[in-house]
């Protein structure tokens, strides 16, 4: 097996490949995380949709518009839809002062603000500016404006995705707690619980969550991923050979097929079939070691 496979997550100290798959995840906050999921999302004001519509075809003509609503009237809508616009044009920094400007100018209408400071908090996160995210989301999170439910709830993954790459993996926790109570719908979530409670040494949990996560984005190459690593954990390798060939096929060309096949070949990759003859797989990998520790894992 899997020995030296299982050896090399659990001792890693850094950002693996199934962390980096759901750190990666862009999602400019034009775009709710789950449309095409049948989650009901709340409703925007329909001139900020427009300006999301176009912004998703052309983000230049979209951010032209947004200068322009700005210099007719100015105020928390006009600069949203110019962070719209900065996001899908993959410009983070513009996009997090667009957001937090309009935070600004929402005076006395805290809701709004607050989701605004969660806007820009998830810019801030696709531009890996942490600790500009970490602000941003405090001030999302900090009373109650911030409705309970899907939009509080992704406030507080993003957070959690803040609190990760920061080290802090304890807040991270916290944060999850409260993003499954508010958003159990989100997949991202129970993926990110998973891999957080894996790298916490908590395989129970990580097992529970990652079967949430794949229950609702099977098709999901991260997914998959984080499924074979578990899985590999969990010492079922005919499991974590299924999962990572499916995260191969899913995420075909990405850094996620990229780290599915170098573990396939930790695992001595092997054809899979579906149902093997007498319940055995139809290549079996060499024999785990015994009881006894090894001082240094074996090579294959």
């Amino acid at each position: 097996m899997s020995l030296f496979l299982a050896l090399l997550v659990a001792a890693s100290s850094g950002v693996d490949p199934e962390l980096g798959a759901v750190m990666g995840r862009r999602l400019p906050p034009a775009e709710r995380r789950l449309k095409g999921r049948g989650i009901v999302t709340p409703a925007i004001d329909p001139a900020l949709e427009e300006c999301a519509d176009l912004a998703r075809r052309d983000s230049g003509a979209a951010i032209t518009r947004a200068h322009q609503w700005i210099a007719r009237s100015d105020g928390p809508a006009a600069r949203q839809c110019l962070g719209f616009a900065q996001a899908q044009a993959g410009h983070w920094t513009e996009a997090v002062a667009a957001f937090r400007d309009g935070a600004r100018l929402a005076g006395r209408d805290a809701a709004a603000a607050a989701r605004l400071w969660a806007q820009a908090g998830n810019a801030a996160l696709a531009g890996q500016d942490t600790g500009g995210a970490l602000t941003a989301l405090d001030a999302a999170l900090a009373g109650t404006a911030l409705p309970d439910g899907i939009e509080r709830g992704e406030a507080y993954l993003d957070r959690a995705r803040a609190r990760v790459a920061v080290k802090d993996e304890a807040g991270a926790r916290a944060d999850l707690d409260n993003a499954i109570r508010l958003a159990p719908q989100d997949p991202l979530i129970w993926l990110l619980s998973a891999t957080l409670a894996r790298r916490m040494n908590d395989l129970p949990l990580a097992k529970r969550h990652i079967a949430e996560a794949a229950s609702r984005a099977g098709d999901d190459a991260a997914v998959a991923l984080e499924q074979g690593v578990i899985a590999a954990l969990d010492q079922d390798d005919l499991a974590a050979r299924a999962a990572f060939h499916r995260a191969k096929t899913l995420g075909a060309g990405t850094p996620v097929a990229e780290a599915a096949t170098g573990y396939l070949t930790q695992l001595g990759d092997a054809p899979v079939t579906a149902t093997p003859a007498m319940g055995k797989p139809a290549a079996t990998l060499p024999a785990r070691p015994n009881a006894q520790p090894q001082s240094q894992p074996q090579s294959r």
